[in-house]
């Protein structure tokens, strides 16, 4: 796929129901305005969440799932004429679940997260009978330790296995709880050597927040594209994984802090809320460190967002 183009510059210091052929491209202008669900298991770090704050960025983020779900194949079904069985992984305030149930209106879709926000604005919004005489229904769950408790056809996970380190190893449960011919899709940010998260590295490591923040700092703990797919097709998988790098043109003031604020932000963000001053001179200096890098344009500024993506396919006979 195309990289990204001269990238932003460097300061001195520090997520369609009907979709058609399967392509990723990568974003040169204004993303459509699809809704988007954030995905929130939680990993090593701490993170309070806020839906609000992500969907505020809803197109963009919604595009790299209608690129994964364009290449997810019809679930099997458990017998003639039943309802396929589909989870979605780190489902957040389940917008984007919810278009799974437009995919596949008599498919019995459970949504999993375990950010009790997100969920209570799922559960509010989109739980119920849908269209087809599926179903639709939300539950508590994280991704570190889930285990399937029936076959699903499907699994899919969209922007949240980056916060599970060691997601990789779950991936034979996961797989084992596929039905025949079931699908594992997800996709993960492969942007954490960009620089928003290397500033944002650097200020927590810096002598000013090192004590405070350090524990944040990390690297991001998703794997490379082809390493995906060694360990999806050492389980038996036929893979189809690729990359995309999406030029998102953002407006308004400071949009690339108002982007972080929905997803990386979220840890630094949670361990400074008891201080407000200490918040606002972190944000603050986040701020200035993210406008030299990423100035505003004559149309917006062009924020550069890598996705890593794979759907895996268990064979129709074990």
């Amino acid at each position: 796929m195309p990289k990204t183009p001269s990238g932003p510059k460097v300061p001195s210091g520090p997520d369609l129901p009907a979709i058609p052929a399967a392509q990723a491209a990568p974003a040169t202008g204004s993303a459509p305005s699809v809704p988007s669900a954030p995905s929130v298991p939680s990993g090593a770090l701490k993170a309070d969440w806020d839906p609000g704050q992500y969907l505020r960025h809803a197109g963009h983020r919604g595009r790299p799932f209608l690129d994964l779900l364009a290449r997810v194949p019809d679930p099997p079904v458990p017998t003639p004429g039943g309802a396929p069985r589909i989870a979605d992984l780190g489902c957040g305030p389940g917008n984007v679940t919810a278009l799974l149930a437009d995919r596949w209106p008599t498919a019995r879709i459970t949504g999993l997260d375990n950010s009790p926000e997100m969920l209570e604005r799922a559960t509010r919004e989109y739980a119920g009978p849908t269209s087809g005489g599926g179903t639709l229904d939300f539950r508590t769950a994280d991704a570190t330790d889930w285990t399937p408790e029936e076959p699903y056809g499907l699994i899919v996970s969209n922007a949240a296995l980056q916060w599970v380190p060691g997601h990789p190893d779950s991936f034979p449960r996961w797989i084992g709880a596929l039905a025949p011919g079931g699908t594992f899709a997800f996709q993960v940010p492969g942007n954490f050597s960009a620089i928003s998260h290397t500033l944002l590295a650097d200020l927590c490591d810096s002598p000013r927040w090192r004590e405070r923040l350090s524990p944040i700092r990390r690297t991001g703990v998703v794997l490379e594209p082809a390493e995906y797919v060694t360990r999806l097709a050492d389980l038996g998988c036929e893979v189809d994984a690729w990359e995309t790098t999406y030029l998102q043109l953002l407006h308004g003031e400071d949009p690339v802090l108002d982007w972080v604020k929905g997803t990386a932000l979220r840890p630094v963000l949670t361990a400074l809320a008891d201080d407000p001053a200490a918040t606002r001179e972190f944000t603050t200096r986040y701020r200035d460190l993210l406008r030299t890098a990423y100035p505003a344009g004559p149309h917006g500024t062009v924020f550069p967002f890598r996705r890593i993506f794979a759907v895996a396919r268990k064979p129709v006979v074990v």
